[in-house]
């Protein structure tokens, strides 16, 4: 599992021109499903993007978490995050979760998610979707589930 996390003031997910999803102050979490995934790699994303300490304290330091300052998530799967660009012009996305197991461990992602935290919102799994947010910092970092990266 691989997530590009990014600190947002705000995001928002347009389907079809409406907006299906959107957040305030948080993280844009960019979430691929690898082949393989399981409800380990599930369990340690969610505890380490909740627990991540980047936004700032009142000296300007990384030190608090998404809950610490009550801000919100918006997750949306991209399996294009399991791009592999190594050989030819054309990514491989070979090591992707296959769709049909992909949509209902998505389904698992944003049940536990949301049990895990109540402030999240989700894109909408396998659409065409524009993905707006105005970075906060800027932000971004990549996580990957142990083993993975």
């Amino acid at each position: 599992m691989k997530a590009v996390i990014q600190r947002v003031s705000e995001a928002s997910v347009v389907v079809n021109k409406k907006q299906i999803s959107g957040i305030d102050r948080g993280l844009l979490v960019l979430l691929g499903l690898e082949e393989g995934d399981g409800p380990v790699d599930l369990d340690y994303m969610i505890k380490k993007i909740l627990g991540l300490r980047i936004f700032p304290n009142e000296q300007g330091l990384f030190d608090l978490s998404v809950r610490d300052v009550e801000g919100e998530l918006l997750v949306v799967s991209q399996f294009t995050l399991l791009a592999n660009c190594k050989k030819g012009n054309r990514p491989s996305f070979s090591s992707a979760m296959p769709v049909a197991d992909a949509r209902v461990f998505f389904q698992q992602v944003e049940k536990e998610f949301l049990q895990a935290y109540p402030r999240v919102r989700f894109g909408k799994f396998q659409e065409d979707m524009r993905v707006n947010l105005c970075n906060d910092g800027p932000v971004t970092l990549i996580l990957e589930s142990p083993g993975k990266g």
